[in-house]
Order: C-alpha cells, then sequence, then structure tokens
C-alpha cells in the first residue's frame, strides 16, 4: 500500500466489503467526509487495485513462523499456515473472491518473517528518549454480558424521524419534546431532564412538525401512554405506547402513507435487529461447542422424570457413554426422581450436586453404576470404597449435576421483524405447532449434566483406601438391568453443515494403505466425495497424506467397480487420531469412486439415513435449542483476536448472583464481566487461552482446564483482590491443598472448570432474513457486523466445581459450607500464595 495512504488504512478496511456495491460512491463519501477530495480520489483508486481479480499462487513455507499445509481455493492450491488462512478467508469475504488485496493481506501477517525483520529495524532506530522504560498499562479483560434470546420483536417498522412534537398532560400541562422515532403504535421521544414522568401516565401529543409541513389537524391530540423512561444527565427519553381507545382513521392513514413512502429517505430504526443478529450469531456458536449434556425434566404428579437431552458434536461421546452392549441408552440411570427432589430441595441457585459412575462389563453385558455425593454421604462405609474402586477403572466418570426451572413457552424464538415484512417472515414468526407443544407442556426443569472428569481428581479418589472385601456391598449403587430407566429421546439441533453434499450413515468395513502398512476399521457415513472412518488403531500420519482405501463388503455387492486401493486424501484427523475425514482425490480413479458412491447413495436412498437426528415431530429439536439458550446456567465465554493477542469479546449467562458471577463482576462496570483471573495469574500472564486456541481446530472437542481462584472481596485492587493460576502451575497435591487453605485464610477459595474450544464459520443461513432486512437499509452497517462477528475465534465456559475440589481434597463439609457464604476476609497470614508456584 501507497505509504501516502497508510494513515487512512481503518477506513480502506471499512470499505473493503462496500467496492462492488452500486452505492459505493454515497458510502464512501460519509465514511471518508472529512478527507481531501483528492486524497479520496486516491482511496477510490486504491481500494479498486485491491479489488482487482488475483491468480498468484500463494507459498509461505519458510516465510512464516508457523507450519504451512495445503490449502485449495476455487482450484488453487496454496501453502498457507493457519495465521495466513484465517487472513485469507476473512480477505476473501470483505472482496467476494480472490482479489491483489487478499494477496497482499496474507503476504503481510504478523508472523511473517519479513514483517517482523522490518518491525526489528523500525524499533531499533527509535530516539533514545523513547528507549526508557514506562509504566505498562494495565489490560483491560472486561467483557459485555449477552443474555441469549434477550431481544425485543417488533410488530411493525419504526422510522427513525426527529420533529417537534407538543405534549399535554392529563391536567392539561404543555410542554415541548422531539420525536426520536415514530411506528403506527408507537412513539420515542426526547425531552428535557426538568421534567418528571412516571410509566403508565398518559398524554396527548401534537405533531406540531407534520401540521406545519402537511397541514395535519388533530386538535384533540393523539393518545398515549408511557411504557418506559430512561434518563440520563442531558435529557430524558419517553417510550409511548398508542391508545386507540378514540378511533382516527384519518390520521392512521396518514401516518402508514408517511411512513410507508419515507421510511428508504429517513431509515428504519434497525437497533432491535442488529442487536438479535448479534446475540443470535454468539448463540450459533456457543450450542455446537458446550460439553455439557442438557436433560429435559417432566413433572407429572409430584413425580420428575427425563425425557428429552439435547446433542451437539462435542457431548456425543458423553451420552454415548451410556449405551449399552446392544447400543440402548441408558442414561436415564442417572436421572432418578430421589437425585431431582435431592436437588431440587436446595435453595435458588445452589440446586446442584455431584455424580460419580462407572461401569462394569461382565460376559460381554454393560452394568453401571453411579452414585451422587448425598447417597454416599447416607452411606459413609461404602463411600471411600465406592470413589478408590471407581477411580482405578478406564470407565469412571465425574459430573456436575445442575438443576433449574424451565418454561415450554421459552421453546418459541421469534424474527426481531414484523411480520408485516415478507410472508416467509411471518411463517417463521408463527408459534410452535399445538402438536409440538403438546410434547413440551409437562417440561417443567432442565437438569445440565457437566463431565468435569480429570486427571487430577482422578488421582486424589486413587489414593483412597480400597478395602476390596467390601465390593460386594457396592451392589447398592448398582443400576439393575431387569429395571430399565426412563427412556430419553436424545436430539440435535441442526446448525450450519460444514460439508458441501448430505452425508449417509453407513457403517462398513474399510482397509486403508499407508505405503506398506494396512489398517482396518469401518465407515461411520459416506458421501459422493468423501467418507469418515473410524480405524481399530492409531494414524500417525499428518493431514493431507494420500492414502488407499478398500471396501471389502461393498466389493461384494457389485461386479461393475473395482472398489480397491482407492485414492483418498486425508483432510481432519480427530483428536485421538482414530477418526479420520477422507476426501477423494483427482487421479484417474476418480470417476470409478465417485460414479459407485452416486450410484449406492441413488439405489438405497430408502434404506440410506441422512446424516441427521429424525424427528418424529418437526422442530422439537430447535424448541429444545431455544429452551436451553433462555436458562444457559453457567457463564459462557467469547474470545476475539486483536493483532496476534486473543482478548474477551462477550460473556452470557442466565445465572442470578452465586458464587461465579460475584467474582466475575468484582470492580467491573455494570453489565459486564472481568475475565481477568483467566488471563492475569499471580507470577503474570497466563497462556492458556493463547496456546489452546493455537493449536485446537474447529469442531474438536473443548480442551478442558481447573482454574484455582483465592478471592478477597474486601481489597478493592482487583490484582490485589484475586490470585488465579492453574492447577498444573502447582506441582503436587500438597501445593494444591496448601493454596486452598491459604485461600480461606485470606478470604474464599473458588475453583473453576475451564472449558475452551475454536469457533467453526457462524451459521449465517439462520440469520438470513434478519440479515437481509438489515441490508436493505443499511448494507454498510450489515457487512460490518458480520465481519465483526467473524472475529470470534473461541468459545468457552466457566463451571464453578469448587465443592469437588475442596471434598477431594479433604477439606470438611463445615469448611466446604463456610467458604460458600464467606464474604469477608480472614487477616490470618501463614505464607504469600505467590511462593506456592516457586516451591521447586
Amino acid at each position: 500500500m501507497n505509504q501516502d495512504l497508510e494513515q487512512y488504512h481503518d477506513i480502506i478496511e471499512q470499505l473493503k466489503p462496500m467496492i462492488n456495491e452500486p452505492e459505493f460512491n454515497q458510502i464512501l463519501a460519509q465514511v471518508a467526509g472529512s478527507v481531501p477530495k483528492q486524497k479520496r480520489f486516491l482511496l477510490k483508486m486504491e481500494l479498486k487495485r485491491l479489488a482487482r481479480p488475483c491468480t498468484r499462487l500463494i507459498d509461505l513455507r519458510g516465510h512464516v513462523d508457523g507450519k504451512c499445509t495445503l490449502y485449495e481455493y476455487e482450484s488453487q492450491t496454496h501453502y498457507l499456515d493457519d495465521i495466513a488462512i484465517d487472513v485469507f478467508e476473512r480477505q476473501v469475504r470483505s472482496f467476494g473472491e480472490y482479489t491483489v488485496g487478499v494477496y497482499e493481506a496474507v503476504s503481510n501477517t504478523e508472523n511473517n518473517y519479513r514483517v517482523m525483520h522490518k518491525r526489528q529495524q523500525q524499533a531499533s532506530v527509535q530516539p533514545a528518549r523513547n528507549a526508557h522504560p514506562t509504566v505498562p498499562l494495565s489490560n483491560d479483560y472486561t467483557a459485555p454480558i449477552m443474555p441469549f434470546g434477550e431481544f425485543a420483536q417488533r410488530s411493525e417498522e419504526r422510522m427513525n424521524y426527529a420533529m417537534s412534537v407538543e405534549l399535554f398532560t392529563e391536567n392539561n400541562k404543555s410542554m415541548l419534546a422531539t420525536s426520536v422515532d415514530v411506528s403506527l403504535s408507537g412513539l420515542k421521544l426526547k425531552i428535557s431532564k426538568e421534567y418528571r414522568f412516571k410509566i403508565g401516565e398518559r398524554l396527548a401529543v401534537q405533531f406540531r412538525g407534520l401540521e406545519h409541513e402537511y397541514m395535519l389537524d388533530n386538535r384533540q391530540g393523539v393518545q398515549y401512554i408511557i411504557e418506559a423512561v430512561d434518563r440520563n444527565p442531558e435529557d430524558q427519553r419517553l417510550h409511548l405506547k398508542r391508545l386507540f381507545d378514540v378511533l382516527m382513521p384519518s390520521f392512521d392513514k396518514f401516518l402508514e402513507s408517511f411512513i410507508h413512502g419515507n421510511k428508504r429517505r429517513y431509515k428504519v430504526n434497525l437497533d432491535n435487529t442488529f442487536d438479535a443478529i448479534h446475540k443470535k450469531t454468539y448463540e450459533q456458536y456457543y450450542i455446537p461447542n458446550f460439553i455439557s449434556i442438557p436433560v429435559y425434566i417432566e413433572s407429572i404428579d409430584g413425580n420428575y422424570a427425563p425425557r428429552y437431552a439435547l446433542a451437539n458434536d462435542c457431548n456425543r461421546q458423553d451420552i454415548f457413554y451410556w449405551n449399552n452392549e446392544i447400543r440402548d441408552l441408558k442414561l436415564g440411570y442417572l436421572f432418578s426422581d430421589t437425585r431431582i427432589k435431592q436437588c431440587l430441595s436446595c435453595s435458588k441457585g445452589k440446586q446442584e450436586s455431584y455424580l460419580y459412575a462407572f461401569n462394569h462389563i461382565k460376559n460381554d453385558k454393560v452394568y453401571f453404576y453411579s452414585a451422587s455425593d448425598e447417597e454416599l454421604v447416607a452411606n459413609p462405609s461404602l463411600k471411600d470404597v465406592f470413589l478408590a474402586y471407581g477411580s482405578r477403572k478406564a470407565s469412571w466418570r465425574v459430573y456436575k449435576l445442575q438443576v433449574q426451572e424451565m418454561e415450554p413457552k421459552q421453546s418459541h424464538r421469534p424474527l426481531s421483524i414484523a411480520d408485516s415484512i415478507s410472508e416467509s417472515v411471518k411463517r417463521q414468526n408463527q408459534p410452535p405447532t399445538p402438536r409440538l407443544m403438546s410434547r413440551l407442556r409437562h417440561l417443567t426443569h432442565i437438569a445440565l449434566l457437566t463431565n468435569v472428569t480429570d486427571t487430577f481428581n482422578t488421582q486424589c479418589f486413587q489414593k483412597l483406601p480400597l478395602n476390596r472385601t467390601q465390593l460386594p456391598q457396592l451392589k447398592l449403587f448398582g443400576h439393575p438391568r431387569n429395571r430399565p430407566p426412563e427412556t430419553i429421546q436424545v436430539f440435535r439441533f441442526k446448525y450450519a453443515n460444514q460439508r458441501r453434499e448430505t452425508r449417509f450413515i453407513l457403517r462398513t468395513k474399510v482397509q486403508l494403505r499407508l505405503e506398506d502398512v494396512v489398517l482396518e476399521g469401518h465407515t461411520e457415513d459416506i458421501s459422493t466425495n468423501g467418507i469418515k472412518l473410524e480405524l481399530n488403531s492409531f494414524f500417525h500420519q499428518q493431514a493431507d497424506t494420500k492414502v488407499h482405501v478398500s471396501f471389502p463388503q461393498l466389493q461384494n455387492v457389485t461386479r461393475k467397480y473395482d472398489l480397491s486401493d482407492l485414492a483418498y486424501t486425508v483432510r481432519q484427523i480427530s483428536a485421538e487420531r482414530s477418526i479420520l475425514h477422507l476426501k477423494v482425490l483427482n487421479d484417474e480413479q476418480l470417476g470409478t469412486t465417485k460414479a459407485f458412491f452416486e450410484e449406492l447413495i441413488k439405489n438405497n436412498r430408502s434404506k440410506l439415513k441422512a446424516y441427521r437426528d429424525e424427528e418424529d415431530i418437526p422442530g422439537i429439536g430447535e424448541a429444545l435449542r431455544n429452551i436451553y439458550a433462555n436458562n444457559v446456567p453457567n457463564v459462557a465465554f467469547f474470545i476475539r483476536k486483536e493483532g496476534a493477542k486473543y482478548v474477551p469479546d462477550a460473556t452470557a449467562t442466565w445465572s442470578s448472583q452465586n458464587r461465579l458471577t460475584t467474582l466475575l463482576s468484582f470492580q467491573a462496570p455494570s453489565g459486564t464481566f472481568n475475565l481477568q483471573p483467566l488471563f492475569e495469574g499471580i507470577n503474570g500472564p497466563m497462556d492458556f487461552i493463547q496456546k489452546t486456541l493455537s493449536h485446537i481446530k474447529p469442531h474438536q472437542r473443548p480442551h478442558m482446564s481447573e482454574l484455582f481462584v483465592a478471592f478477597d472481596p474486601n481489597k478493592s485492587n482487583p490484582s490485589e483482590a484475586i490470585k488465579s493460576c492453574f492447577i498444573e502451575q502447582l506441582a503436587s497435591q500438597e501445593q494444591r491443598q496448601q493454596f486452598i487453605t491459604q485461600a480461606l485464610e485470606q478470604g474464599q477459595f473458588i475453583a473453576l472448570k475451564v472449558f475452551l474450544a475454536r469457533t467453526g464459520r457462524p451459521d449465517i443461513d439462520h440469520l438470513q432474513s434478519e440479515i437481509n432486512y438489515v441490508g436493505v437499509y443499511a448494507v454498510h452497517k450489515a457487512k460490518q457486523l458480520e465481519e465483526k462477528l467473524w472475529n470470534v475465534h473461541g468459545v468457552g465456559d466457566l463451571v464453578d466445581i469448587t465443592d469437588l475440589v475442596m471434598n477431594r481434597y479433604q477439606f470438611s463439609t463445615h469448611a466446604i459450607r463456610d467458604n460458600l457464604e464467606k464474604q469477608q476476609h480472614h487477616p490470618q497470614k501463614s505464607i504469600e500464595i505467590e511462593q506456592l508456584l516457586n516451591t521447586e
């Protein structure tokens, strides 16, 4: 880029998505209105240059500090690292295609050796006066709180329009105001703060601005009632609702015609729609990536029973852990009526428990065992035996169970725009069908099950004494096979599918050959251009490796095609390195491979099941998803990228004040959480988020770690009040116990399970109606919002597991209960917490 234009870098980035739009010149004049005309012309020419199509191939191997892999885009092959791929895709979205601007941006990423060398040279020639150390600015780790699903739906369009109006109270007191926006049944006004209004007060409004311009005559005034009052230091805003007790057909006709004829000129108020798109996109990031299992509880005649569970790609394996030897789901064992009532007997906000489970296989049959904290306390002689024996088994699991109320009506999520916009919008705004609501009408609670098993808690339980003579008594916690649990139906909300074609579930044997090594396994699903398979052993090669696959069972059903040694490329490898996603390789066998699978799918459409969860009632998966989004009990957090750094972007929760929200709200501005404990530890910055997001791929299960926090709310400085570290930083069990003890002496101890995943692309299709709507009136703002939302790189969950951690480190029930309520500072001090991390 020309050095003269470097100062306008932000304006250029803002205008990139608009370069090919018809109204580009108008938007350029708005955005760059303060730029001199000559420079504005140069900006336009620069943008035209950057938007020219490009055919140059990019090969960054040896040019960047990162591992480069093969990257294909529209039949072009590039070699890019992860940072370059992210920049490439972002710039292509801005320009709409591969252009000169895309090439230049990818060639100048922050980890490019040439760019880094240039920066070092610039830094070395800085005047000596700039070399003096300065006091580092405190990092701002605050992020706004966005309750999912909380946005306004409008029954009609509002037009932004400023005009003078005169208000008359019921006592005939007159005052002047200015309109902010207007609709057929509502009005928003700006008025001096000297006046005092109350909600429910009636007002008569004379539209003086309209009377002068349109010869409007309404001597009695239009009747409104005050719905809300927003006060600020400068003025106040009145939200008025129209009263129709006095009919005014001529005024109604005029106002409808006035808004319809001028809404493109003065613009429709889109604030609620932008807010809806914003929150819905974060939901779309969160729902596919949370690891907990929402189970929907039905209450009939005072008895509680599980009915449905909501699945995604991250919690599926935790659900299917409860499959027996014939793949019957026995997840219902965990949700007995007694356990649900036990949780509900606790006070609001604390309706939770911890469950411990393992299974035992005998004669090829699976036997499940589980116990809650309360059940173990009620059987003290078996508590240590259960925990010690179970934790020694590979099937050992520890869960946090949280129960909270819900309402079936939360299943309805209309758009933020009015029915009158189009027939399509009207259809989408329709409430769920009576048939669907009849299936939901008895649901009263969500039981959220979170797998918090890890090496640290397992090792603690393994150290408990094990008296093997008591093992037969563990039958008390076994689930009899002749008394099956309540059946739980599993549904999956259909978010964006990353594949370009439909996948069909088909399990058939495969042999994968890599040079002289042959690995056996079976397919999970098939499509014309690719397959997903699970191997019986580990795959030790990397992505983009060429492999040859044979289908011995499928070969038995065809003589027309040779299904041996078909060429594929490995596109994705699971973290366990046993599940592979393969893509057909473009070679001489391509015709054979595609032709066979096309014929196989075509001839067996009625037998092959598409890769989706079949719903016996359409829409129930989305309904369950909407209910959960309105009842998220933990704290979801979102991470965006700024340069090479990852920083907090937003948070979401529906939880009321509790131990976790109190911690995150400490010294944070209203409406925000402070995520400092995740980023700044006792010995300075912590790299869990940076390191995890640099290595994890989209659609992998979230990475999990445990965070210890010492919280003293009596200190005003957050860096002194909050001292945190990840459990890996404490080298021994003794150091961890000492950290907890020290935290209890100085204030409060809090332990969090931190889950973090890499986001995929946002499901824009799900938001298309609202995006199209705002695009009619503010296309540049819509594209800016879309670009901002694309910048979300990470999504995670914070789960409070303080009681579990204190229990496993042998703290008493009294200490656990005291810590939950404690907010007072205890001045006793033995050693500094900081010293724990410096202990060898």
